[in-house]
């Protein structure tokens, strides 16, 4: 692939190294792309989150922003989720968030929304990477650079926002006790201050904003969230949550200190909230369990299923007016506040949810259809995931195959597994499901085999 046409945007934004894939021109042209692309009505708003390189990438892009005419303003620090819905509720033309999300602390990135607060479509990201290519950018003289300024109501929009969607006298009546992971990441500045807003009593861990990410890491899974565990069982809280590091995605732990995936509480959720929104839709990615599918059929809604990437599930929604979806990796969206992954708002709902329910986490989830998942990744480099799915493909000769995203092979009516390509690290993912324990198991040592095969070949 030649640098003319090389894809700059992946599954969620640009991301890489700070200083070998991310130099301060490329940043700075870029965002004088993204400046260019965007009409000079309204201004864009900078935002960023904890990662040690953000405040200096910050700069950067509002500098190549300015260059190109247009004019900004300066939010600082805040969960991605906030950035969205200050640039949705207080009439910006749209925003740039300088984050790299779950990516180990060396990385950054850029992603960009356009009015509606939403990440810009495929489209839209094609386009900007023309202008970049082609220089086509506007280059403002002196007397027309843009102007700046600081926006400093963005955290206190967002917890505003959030508690207006939920039964904030049903929640405090509950007065739950909940142990938040913050993960050293953005949420510090946002979740705790909601949850006691809604009278719970809240246990931070990992509370202070870092980017060196020293407590667990910016990703949140299973295996990394003991102390979390320990925590909600120590306090007797009626469930734990660990969010990642720009704070959109968010994982569950029950009173009991069991830690379940983001499909698993997002069809508990689905399940409670199509009581509300009646039949749908409900979106999700292909990488989602099957359990989400069952729990919408049982409230005669839909599933529309959509490559991975929160931004292809935000742009299904609005498609398709749905108002929920979710990703398994931890990413809810609800519509009503605004179609994106949000951690804290996906905390506000479940609180909701148990609130108006009068029953536990454990129970609540436990109700639901029992699937095994299996998870995991193999180091790939980026010039040859295209041949390890090449070969992967050649290889599979069993089952039905859903090349949605990558290959996703049913291997019967009720176990499946899906290789594919990261959109945002040098990883090929895999993931196995099935009803039964012994299925799953089987299949993803099969296929492990053959991506291990495959990445040496």
């Amino acid at each position: 692939m030649t640098e003319q046409n090389r894809k700059l945007f992946g599954t969620n934004g640009i991301r890489g190294i700070p200083g070998r894939d991310l130099t301060l021109e490329f940043i700075a042209e870029m965002a004088q792309s993204i400046g260019s692309y965007f009409s000079r009505d309204h201004p864009l708003l900078i935002g960023h989150d904890v990662r040690n390189s953000s405040p200096a990438i910050s700069k950067a892009v509002l500098s190549g922003v300015l260059s190109s005419g247009s004019n900004t303003q300066e939010a600082g620090l805040a969960p991605t989720p906030a950035h969205q819905y200050a640039v949705r509720t207080l009439g910006y033309n749209g925003g740039i968030i300088v984050t790299a999300s779950h990516n180990p602390p060396e990385y950054n990135g850029m992603k960009v929304v356009g009015s509606d607060g939403v990440e810009i479509s495929r489209e839209t990201e094609r386009a900007i990477e023309a202008v970049y290519y082609e220089k086509k950018y506007n280059k403002a003289d002196w007397k027309s650079l843009g102007r700046t300024n600081k926006e400093t109501r963005v955290v206190e929009n967002y917890i505003t926002g959030i508690m207006s969607q939920v039964d904030r006298a049903k929640i405090s009546e509950r007065k739950a006790t909940v142990v938040l992971d913050v993960g050293n990441g953005a949420q510090a500045v946002a979740a705790p201050y909601l949850c006691e807003r809604l009278g719970c009593r809240v246990i931070t861990i990992n509370g202070q904003a870092d980017g060196n990410f020293p407590g667990r890491g910016p990703e949140p899974t299973p295996t990394v969230l003991h102390d979390l565990s320990s925590a909600v069982k120590s306090y007797r809280a009626d469930f734990g949550v660990a969010y990642d590091g720009d704070g959109d995605r968010s994982l569950f732990c029950d009173e009991n200190g069991e830690i379940y995936w983001g499909d698993r509480t997002g069809s508990l959720l689905v399940d409670y909230l199509l009581g509300k929104h009646k039949g749908g839709p409900v979106v999700t990615t292909v990488s989602t369990s099957q359990l989400v599918d069952i729990v919408a059929k049982s409230h005669d809604a839909r599933v529309i299923w959509t490559t991975v990437g929160s931004v292809d599930v935000s742009r299904a929604m609005i498609n398709s007016s749905a108002p929920l979806g979710l990703e398994e990796n931890g990413g809810f969206f609800y519509g009503p506040h605004i179609p994106v992954r949000d951690g804290a708002m996906t905390t506000a709902l479940v609180l909701e949810a148990l609130a108006l329910t009068k029953t536990t986490f454990s129970k609540a989830i436990n109700a639901l259809p029992k699937f095994y998942q299996k998870k995991a990744k193999f180091e790939c480099p980026a010039e040859k995931r295209e041949q390890v799915m090449k070969i992967l493909e050649e290889r599979s000769k069993e089952g039905k195959i859903d090349r949605t995203d990558g290959l996703k092979i049913w291997l019967d009516n009720r176990t499946w597994i899906l290789l594919r390509p990261s959109g945002t690290e040098p990883l090929i993912r895999v993931y196995a499901e099935s009803n039964d324990e012994s299925n799953v198991e089987s299949a993803y040592k099969r296929y492990q085999g053959l991506v291990e095969d495959a990445i040496a070949a």
